[in-house]
């Protein structure tokens, strides 16, 4: 998880994507929110601004970004500056792990799940959220990532190839949810599985 220097020169322009795309956003937090446990102590990775993290309550996160840590500070979050590849914390701490359209900035996918495993306490669970290579969003993002000021070095993953990366990091029990829907006119509906919707949530559990 490099630090993308993107995001310390427009992480203004981060924040105002969420406001342009305000159904997106919320059909994101309610997909991520159905698989949350409730009471539970969480760590976000890649927390940027925070977008996910305050309406989760989520008090601890890290990111590479100064900008984006400082704006998520101002907003009650321990945010550390760090990479996912070599989390700062002791084995077995938190209930759950959070990575919300943050993996494909990071440098080596494998060791982040191996590091999010590490921290997870004995039957806690991760949640990915992110946008489905094989979807149609997913291939536009592709080819047009080289103009993007944010994706220009980001790496789409399918589920597929995602849950292989979870499956040899020792995760079991995978959940899939699915939402962005092309034939949808509507943005605040999601339902189980994967295949037809862009924004993809797995949730898998520690042994």
């Amino acid at each position: 998880m490099p630090k993308n220097q993107s995001f310390d020169n427009y992480y203004e322009d981060y924040d105002n994507w969420f406001i342009k795309n305000e159904n997106i956003y919320k059909n994101e937090i309610e997909i991520i929110k159905s698989f949350l446990p409730l009471n539970s102590f969480g760590l976000e990775i890649g927390v940027g601004t925070g977008k996910f993290s305050i309406p989760f309550n989520i008090k601890i996160g890290i990111d590479p970004s100064y900008y984006m840590a400082i704006k998520a500070k101002r907003q009650g979050i321990n945010v550390i500056l760090a990479v996912s590849e070599s989390l700062p914390f002791k084995n077995n701490i938190f209930d759950f792990v959070l990575i919300v359209t943050s993996i494909c900035f990071f440098d080596d996918v494998q060791k982040s799940l191996n590091e999010a495993y590490r921290v997870l306490k004995k039957n806690g669970n991760i949640i990915i959220g992110f946008v489905d290579a094989n979807s149609n969003l997913g291939k536009r993002y592709s080819l047009n990532k080289e103009s993007s000021k944010f994706y220009k070095n980001a790496e789409f993953y399918s589920v597929e190839i995602l849950t292989d990366y979870l499956r040899k990091a020792k995760f079991i029990k995978y959940e899939y949810k699915q939402a962005l829907f092309d034939d949808s006119s509507t943005t605040d509906i999601f339902k189980p599985g994967y295949g037809e919707g862009s924004f993809i949530a797995i949730k898998a559990k520690k042994t």
